[in-house]
């Protein structure tokens, strides 16, 4: 196979559709998936050289790796300005891949409070079942980042934008105060996306995506991908995933690669309709409040300025008359689909409080924001002016 080492001079649309391209003898103009488990060796003695040490475009077993999904960990890596990548099976393996493969018993990691349950999950459940010490802090509040990290600190980890409150967090000066401690700094970036913000620039050691959100944007599969220096992606993460089985599918790694020549065309113009909605909604009778980064109401609107080239694609609506008024709210819509995914070609609203963190106690939502009238929009590709209408009409049968 050929292999299309990308031009630096590049820019990021030209690196979403050809970065990391392999070719076969064919010439195929669009990426080849190869759909096996293992591969061929010429001799005995070829089979014992690639288990010792593989070369460039050589593999062994799909849990290992496989070109198509390189491919995408090329592509993806080239997108993001890291030195290599790693594909996982979803995003949660991607989380899990990226703390759990350099953490040991005894080590200890500072946190954001305000995460996706499945992220708490891993760092309250099983991080501290093997002896990992944790500590959550409010990721706004830089003064307790500076007080949690100490000189055992290995990790910190965070949701570059919060998941469902919109929390927009430092990335360059808690950066700074996780590196004074030789720690490393981990970021879900899902909600600003590939397309919007630097994050290894900003002082990121470890960007992780659900790539089942913007990547795919189109409902399709689920994966995950881990980004960072080449050391700490093949020496660390990837004897952790080859030997646990976390990797990406060929077809699944397929669909991300295509997906790619169009994620900035797609989240570009969902930020856009984002932006619109929420300047519409803002001030609506029924509306307690509308969260979004783009709105000069933001309480870190001119951090996310500084940070991201938009607000984003997703918005919190959080409505008077809790829960009650939500599910009319909801149940009213005719566009917007009621799902518990985002980062989708369609638009899609969930209930944080009943569905993705119905695991906290009340209490837990209430210090997070989560109150019972909150609801998530994830602003999709529709006409933005359908979006309002629709969510105007819903807005007035949930206060009828």
């Amino acid at each position: 196979m050929t292999d299309a080492t990308p031009a630096k001079t590049w820019k990021n649309r030209t690196r979403a559709v050809h970065s990391g391209t392999r070719r076969s003898q064919y010439g195929e103009v669009s990426e080849a998936l190869f759909l096996t488990q293992g591969f061929v060796y010429d001799s005995a003695e070829a089979a014992e050289a690639r288990f010792i040490e593989t070369g460039p475009d050589e593999y062994i077993y799909a849990r290992y790796g496989n070109p198509t999904v390189r491919m995408f960990e090329d592509r993806i890596a080239a997108l993001e300005g890291a030195e290599d990548a790693f594909a996982t099976a979803s995003g949660m393996a991607a989380v899990n891949g990226a703390l759990v493969s350099m953490l040991r018993a005894g080590d200890h990691v500072v946190a954001a409070r305000a995460l996706f349950g499945s992220c708490l999950y891993i760092l309250e459940e099983v991080l501290t079942r093997y002896g990992v010490e944790v500590s959550f802090v409010d990721g706004t509040d830089l003064a307790q980042w500076e007080a949690a990290i100490r000189p055992d600190t290995k990790a910190v980890f965070f949701e570059s934008i919060s998941n469902p409150t919109l929390e927009v967090i430092d990335i360059a000066a808690v950066s700074r105060l996780a590196h004074a401690a030789g720690a490393l700094v981990i970021v879900d970036n899902v909600f600003a996306t590939p397309v919007f913000q630097d994050t290894l620039g900003l002082g990121a050691d470890v960007v992780v995506y659900s790539a089942t959100k913007h990547i795919d944007g189109q409902g399709r599969c689920l994966g995950g991908v881990i980004l960072g220096s080449k050391q700490f992606i093949r020496k660390t993460v990837e004897p952790y995933l080859k030997h646990t089985g976390g990797a990406m599918s060929p077809f699944n790694a397929w669909v991300m690669l295509k997906s790619l020549e169009t994620v900035e065309l797609r989240c570009r113009a969902q930020a856009e309709g984002a932006q619109r909605i929420a300047e519409a909604l803002e001030g609506q009778p029924g509306l307690a409040r509308v969260i979004f980064p783009g709105l000069d109401s933001h309480p870190q609107r001119a951090l996310a300025a500084r940070q991201m080239e938009t607000g984003g694609t997703v918005i919190a609506l959080d409505l008077d008359g809790g829960q009650e008024a939500a599910f009319r709210f909801l149940n009213a819509l005719e566009i917007i689909t009621i799902s518990n995914n985002l980062g989708d070609a369609k638009s899609i609203i969930t209930h944080p409080a009943t569905t993705t963190h119905q695991r906290l106690t009340e209490e837990q939502r209430q210090a997070l924001g989560i109150t019972r009238g909150l609801v998530r929009l994830s602003v999709g590709l529709e006409d933005p002016e359908d979006l309002i209408a629709d969510l105007t009409a819903a807005l007035a049968a949930a206060g009828a």
